[in-house]
C-alpha cells in the first residue's frame, strides 16, 4: 500500500472554485465513507481549511488511486469532474508526507507561518479516527505531522513571518499594515460581532479581546456554543483589558450589525448568511448623505482615491443610438492604451451596422440597418474610421490623446468593518460595493498574503520538513518489515518447540532441571543466529529503496504470507485498542 493525496487549495485554484468546492461536515463524512469502500484505498482522511481541501488515502494502485480519489472529490464536493480536474494536485509517497509536513508548518498556508492549520488537521485525524477511516499510515501521519508542526513553531522564528489568518485578516480590515499604526490602537474599544462558534470564529473572538475590543456578541445557529464561547470570553476577561461578552441567537444578527464596529463571520453554512441588504440597512443612517457630506456616491469600495476624466458629452444627447454612460461609469483609466476611456469605451465591441447609426445620426441622417448587415469585414473597418473622424470632429468621442488625471472625489469613512473567513463565502461580494463598508474575504486575503513578508526562519522550518519526512520514510519502511521479522522469530520458536517435544519423546525420563536447561541452550542457539541478520534486515529496509526486503525474507524463509497478515491485524487491532483508550 503507498501513501496518495490529491487535492486543490488557494496555491491551484482561484477562490470562486475552492468556494464552490468547500464541503460540509456531512459530506466529509459521506466522502470518507465512500473512499474506504472504493476499491484503491484502505484508509483515508479529509483536510478541509479554509482555503485547501485534500483527500488522503492508502492505495494499491497510484494510478487506480487517482482516477478514484478525483472522481470521488468531484462528486461530493458538486463541482464536475472536468471542471474540477485543472485545479487537482497530486503528491504521491515520500512528497505527499513533504506535503502535509509542510501544511501542518504553515509553510503552505495563505498566511505563511500561521499555526491555526495545526488544529485542523488535529480534527481532520479525530473524524478519519471516529469513522474508522484511519489505519496505521494515516494515523502515524497525521499524529506525526502535529509534532512537526508544533516542533517548527517551538523551535523557529515561523510566527514572526506570519501569523493566523484571523490577525492577517484583521491587519487587513484596518488596513495598518505598513502603515506605522497598530491594528491594537485601531481594534481597542471597538464594538464586534462575531458570527459562528465554531475553531475559527473561537480564534477570531480570541483575538479581538487579546487586541482590546470593548464588546463581543457571538451569534450561532446553537445557542449552547455560543453561550460556552462568550462564556470563556468573559472568564479570560482581565488579562487583557476588560471585554464583556454575551450570546444572541442568529435572528439578532441584523439588529446587532447596527450597534457593531466590526463583525467576524466564519459559519458551515452553504449560502449567503450576510446579504447586502441586511448589511446596507445595518449601516443607514451612520454614513452621512453624499449631498450633507459633499462626498460623490460610491459603487465599488477601495481605499485609494480614484481618478477620473472630465465629464463628455458621450451618449448624453437626446435620441443618441449608444447608451455610453455605463461604459462611462464602469471603465478604469487605461494609460498604457494611449486612448481616453471614453474613446475606448465608444468603439469597443461596437458592430459596423451600429457605428454606422451612431455616424448617421451624428450626421442627422439615417440609415438602412439591412443594407449594413450586407456589409464586409473591409466596410467594416472603414467604417469605424470613418466614425472616427468624424466624432473627433464634432467631439463625439475625444481624440486620441493621454487622459488627463483629475483630483479624486473623497470617499466615507468606514463605519462598518467586515472580515468573511467562511468558504464558500458568509457574506455577500456586492458589500464590497456598500459605502461606509469596508469588507476582506478569503479572496482579498488570497491577493494581499502574495505580498506577505518571509522571514529567514522559513528555511530553518524547510530543512525541519526535510529532516522529519527522511525520518517518517525511514521508519515506515521499517516498520514495514516488522511483521515478517515477528513472523520469523514465531517460526523459529515453533520449530525449537517442536524439537523439545521429540527430545521428550526420546527421552521420557529426563528431570526437569536438565530439560529446562536444554530448552534454553537450544532458545540462545536460535536468537544468536537469527539476531545479527534480522537487525540489518531492518536497517536496510529502513533505506530507500528497502522494501523488498521483506519480501526476500519471506522467499529465504519460506514464510506463510497469511501468518504476517495476521502479525500486521494483531499489530493494528492493539494500536487502535491503545489509542481508543487515550481518547476515553
Amino acid at each position: 500500500m503507498s501513501l496518495l493525496v490529491v487535492g486543490l487549495s488557494h496555491r491551484s485554484a482561484p477562490v470562486s472554485v475552492l468556494e464552490r468546492a468547500a464541503l460540509s461536515q456531512d459530506a466529509q463524512i459521506k466522502l470518507l465513507q465512500d473512499t474506504v469502500a472504493a476499491e484503491p484505498a484502505a484508509e483515508a482522511a479529509v483536510l478541509a481549511t479554509c482555503n485547501r481541501i485534500e483527500l488522503y488515502a492508502d492505495v494499491d494502485k497510484f494510478h487506480a488511486g487517482v482516477a478514484e480519489l478525483s472522481t470521488l472529490l468531484a462528486q461530493h464536493s458538486g463541482v464536475g469532474l472536468d471542471e474540477l480536474t485543472p485545479y487537482l494536485y497530486v503528491h504521491y509517497e515520500d512528497r505527499a508526507v513533504h506535503h502535509l509536513f509542510s501544511v501542518a508548518c504553515g509553510l503552505d498556508s495563505m498566511v505563511v507561518g500561521e499555526g491555526q492549520v495545526i488544529g485542523q488537521i488535529k480534527d481532520s485525524l479525530a473524524l478519519a479516527q471516529e469513522l474508522h477511516s484511519a489505519g496505521r499510515l494515516l494515523n502515524d501521519l497525521f499524529q506525526q505531522g502535529l509534532r512537526v508542526g508544533k516542533r517548527a513553531h517551538s523551535e523557529t522564528g515561523i510566527d514572526r513571518a506570519g501569523q493566523s489568518l484571523v490577525t492577517f485578516g484583521l491587519q487587513q480590515l484596518a488596513g495598518v499594515r505598513g502603515a506605522g499604526v497598530s491594528v491594537e490602537s485601531w481594534a481597542l474599544g471597538k464594538k464586534a460581532l462575531v458570527i459562528g462558534a465554531g475553531s475559527m470564529s473561537s480564534l477570531a473572538a480570541a483575538t479581538l479581546a487579546r487586541l482590546g475590543v470593548a464588546e463581543i456578541v457571538v451569534a450561532n445557529r446553537t445557542s449552547e456554543r455560543a453561550e460556552r464561547l462568550a462564556e470563556i470570553i468573559n472568564e479570560n476577561s482581565g488579562e487583557h483589558g476588560e471585554v464583556f461578552a454575551r450570546a444572541v441567537p442568529m435572528e439578532s444578527v441584523p439588529f446587532e450589525l447596527t450597534r457593531a464596529d466590526i463583525a467576524v463571520s466564519c459559519t458551515g453554512a452553504t449560502g449567503v448568511v450576510l446579504g447586502a441588504e441586511t448589511i446596507a440597512a445595518a449601516v443607514e443612517g451612520r454614513v452621512p448623505a453624499d449631498d450633507e457630506a459633499g462626498l460623490s456616491p460610491r459603487t465599488t469600495m477601495t481605499s485609494d482615491v480614484r481618478t477620473a476624466l472630465p465629464p463628455t458629452s458621450i451618449g448624453t444627447d437626446d435620441g443618441c443610438p449608444l447608451d455610453l454612460s455605463a461604459a462611462q461609469a464602469g471603465q478604469a483609466v487605461q494609460e498604457s492604451a494611449g486612448f481616453s476611456v471614453m474613446g475606448e469605451a465608444a468603439v469597443a465591441g461596437m458592430d459596423a451596422a451600429t457605428l454606422e447609426q451612431h455616424a448617421a445620426w451624428v450626421d442627422n441622417g439615417t440609415v438602412d440597418r439591412r443594407d449594413a448587415a450586407r456589409r464586409t469585414p473591409d466596410d467594416d473597418r472603414e467604417l469605424i474610421a470613418a466614425l472616427a473622424r468624424t466624432a473627433a470632429t464634432v467631439g463625439r468621442i475625444p481624440e486620441r490623446r493621454r487622459p488627463e488625471i483629475v483630483a479624486g472625489v473623497p470617499l466615507p469613512a468606514p463605519v462598518l468593518f467586515l472580515l468573511d473567513l467562511a468558504m464558500p463565502r458568509d457574506i455577500d461580494a456586492a458589500v464590497h460595493r456598500l459605502a461606509g463598508v469596508r469588507l476582506v474575504d478569503i479572496e482579498s486575503l488570497a491577493e494581499a498574503s502574495a505580498d506577505a513578508p518571509m522571514a529567514a526562519d522559513v528555511d530553518q522550518v524547510r530543512r525541519i520538513v526535510a529532516d522529519e519526512v527522511a525520518a517518517f520514510g525511514a521508519a515506515q519502511r521499517a516498520a514495514h518489515i516488522t511483521p515478517t521479522v515477528v513472523a520469523l522469530r514465531a517460526m523459529a520458536a515453533d520449530v525449537v518447540a517442536g524439537e523439545i517435544a521429540r527430545l521428550d519423546g526420546r527421552l521420557p525420563g529426563l528431570d526437569e532441571k536438565h530439560r529446562a536447561e536444554i530448552t534454553q541452550t537450544v532458545k540462545r542457539v536460535v536468537d544468536k543466529l537469527l539476531h545479527a541478520p534480522t537487525v540489518r534486515v531492518k536497517q536496510l529496509a529502513a533505506e530507500p529503496g528497502g522494501a523488498g526486503y521483506a519480501d526476500a525474507l519471506r522467499t529465504l524463509f519460506d514464510l506463510d504470507q497469511e501468518t504476517v497478515a495476521s502479525v500486521s491485524r494483531a499489530d493494528e487491532n492493539t494500536e487502535t485498542d491503545a489509542e481508543n483508550r487515550g481518547r476515553a
